[in-house]
């Protein structure tokens, strides 16, 4: 219990700043909703004439830009990034910072086995993108909801939000299974996000290629897109059994690798 204590509150300043961040993301996104409502169907006429590559990388699609959940979906491509950058990095600082900070003896001489240790730190690293994705949440159910003029978008933020606390667990495990597996940890958390971009950029080069569909299973940003989520009002099985399937395989690299690993004390 005192190590979950310690790691939560290690990381308590970076938590309020990543949370501050995001709402300031969701209220200035929506703001320019505001300033463009008024144009209506001419916002998705506008956007259609734009060339694919540059509405791979908006995230627009199919989206009707003209309503406040559409536009939306737009952001949420961008809060997933955000949420995801923000997992991955809190991931492979929970085991790398230890041999960075030189504060590796403070675990050893803990008389509690390396897989408690691990438990600890995964537990409180999923309070922080609990916490981080409750915030987005209601941030942006407040923001939507004031432009929505009485129309429920509870149910459809509630989905994606899901959604990206899914990718927040993919990206935690990512980078805790990085750093449990790297000789020197100190190189995970660019790694990681190096993963992360790579993972990103091959989802918009999917929207712009057709013939690289196939390729959709391999980053998960396809797995909850905002226009197969408010579209169909649900996940795919198949994207869900993939990230059971990744978090699984990779939880269980991140605890057999941090058992084995030497400590650089």
């Amino acid at each position: 219990m005192n190590l979950f204590k310690r790691e939560l509150k290690a990381s308590r300043k970076a938590l309020i700043i990543w949370c501050i961040g995001v709402v300031f993301m969701v209220a200035s996104g929506m703001a320019k909703y505001s300033s463009l409502e008024g144009t209506g169907q001419s916002m998705n006429t506008l956007m259609a004439d734009m060339p694919k590559s540059l509405q791979a990388i908006m995230g627009t699609g199919s989206l009707d830009l003209s309503t406040p959940i559409g536009y939306f979906g737009v952001l949420f491509l961008y809060l997933a990034v955000m949420a995801s950058i923000h997992a991955a990095m809190l991931g492979s600082n929970i085991i790398a910072k230890e041999e960075r900070d030189k504060t590796v003896e403070f675990l050893l001489v803990k008389p509690v086995s390396r897989t408690w240790m691990i438990s600890a730190k995964l537990s409180a690293a999923m309070v922080n993108i609990l916490i981080f994705n409750l915030v987005t949440l209601a941030s942006s159910i407040s923001m939507v909801g004031k432009y929505a003029e009485g129309e429920d978008v509870t149910g459809e933020i509630a989905m994606l939000m899901i959604g990206i606390f899914i990718l927040q667990l993919i990206f935690l495990v990512i980078g805790t299974a990085i750093a449990a597996v790297l000789k020197n940890a100190k190189k995970a958390t660019s790694l990681a996000t190096g993963i992360l971009l790579f993972l990103f950029i091959l989802s918009i080069v999917i929207d712009l290629n057709e013939k690289l569909d196939g390729l959709k299973f391999v980053t998960p940003f396809k797995y909850y897109d905002a226009k197969l989520v408010l579209e169909d009002g649900g996940f795919e099985p198949i994207y869900l059994g993939l990230s059971a399937l990744i978090l699984l395989v990779l939880t269980l690299v991140t605890y057999l690798f941090y058992r084995k690993r030497d400590m650089n004390v």
